[in-house]
């Protein structure tokens, strides 16, 4: 469904992609797997087509390059910002982008059924929870059917409930055939949804891999707590999250999700940026899915 090969995107003499090839058959789920700056966000706009690249891509059979609007016919994008006006009603927003893309009507009550977000049609975006927006933003991406469905960190700026809204949404879709592609650097999210793994480091491709081979034991991802002075665990906490980790700052402490043969890794992170780490507990019984960003 989705081959590149030899994808390389220059900015200047910085290099945010290099030679990066995938191959994704129809209806499975793939994820691109690293931290802030890996260079997720500039492979999926290569793969779209949205951004000049060196390299070769295709969508269908169709090369984003030569025959880019065909190409991106056959997917529905969910962009990591959404911009929405908040005064707009979301049966209103439904309509606009069903006329704009010439869909009948009758699609965008369907794909807001597909969703979880019928009833809803009244309500303005202001008054949405950020997993309704995300939900709407995926039932435009679905409106004219597309076979792919490419998203850069759909969750991101989800609480726990958000979250989990949308990743059950991404299940249903997938279980329908739908071809996934996302960006994201939440070990329960890579595990819940993707079948393949590319693990991206400063644009390169390090591994292609799956869930299981990255984090092989019954329980893959461990949580540990991090003791820091009040002072700096804000900084801390943004510091493990632009380095991809998952975080809850609790009030005791940072919580961090890492993997089991990691646990030492938030502390190396935190000590590059000279912030001191004055212990550290293991949390055998904390569930990765209590650990928010």
């Amino acid at each position: 469904m989705i081959v590149a090969e030899h994808v390389t995107k220059r900015f200047g003499r910085a290099v945010a992609v290099r030679d990066a090839g995938l191959n994704v058959r129809a209806g499975e789920a793939l994820a691109l797997w690293g931290s802030n700056g890996a260079g997720k966000t500039t492979l999926i706009r290569c793969l779209l087509g949205v951004t000049r690249f060196q390299g070769r891509a295709t969508i269908g059979g169709k090369s984003v390059k030569r025959h880019g609007r065909a190409a991106r016919a056959l997917v529905g994008y969910v962009p990591q910002e959404l911009a929405f006006h908040d005064d707009v009603r979301m049966g209103s927003a439904m309509a606009f982008f069903a006329a704009l893309r010439r869909v009948d009507p009758a699609r965008a009550r369907e794909v807001l059924a597909e969703v979880g977000l019928t009833g809803h049609e009244r309500k303005r975006v202001r008054d949405l929870s950020g997993g309704m927006k995300q939900r709407l933003a995926l039932a435009i991406a679905l409106l004219s059917d597309p076979p792919v469905i490419v998203l850069d960190e759909p969750t991101s700026n989800l609480d726990a409930a958000g979250r989990g809204e949308v990743v059950q949404t991404l299940q249903r879709l997938k279980e329908a055939g739908k071809t996934l592609v996302f960006a994201s650097h939440r070990p329960d999210e890579v595990i819940s949804l993707a079948d393949t793994v590319i693990v991206l480091e400063r644009g390169v491709v390090q591994r292609v891999t799956t869930p299981l081979e990255l984090w092989p034991t019954e329980k893959p991802v461990q949580v540990v707590r991090l003791y820091l002075s009040k002072a700096s665990e804000a900084e801390a906490a943004q510091t493990l999250r632009d380095a991809g980790h998952a975080v809850h700052l609790n009030g005791h402490g940072l919580c961090v999700a890492v993997p089991r043969d990691r646990k030492a890794e938030p502390i190396s992170v935190l000590a590059r940026r000279h912030i001191e780490v004055r212990n550290i507990e293991v949390m055998d019984d904390v569930r990765v899915e209590e650990v928010a960003p």
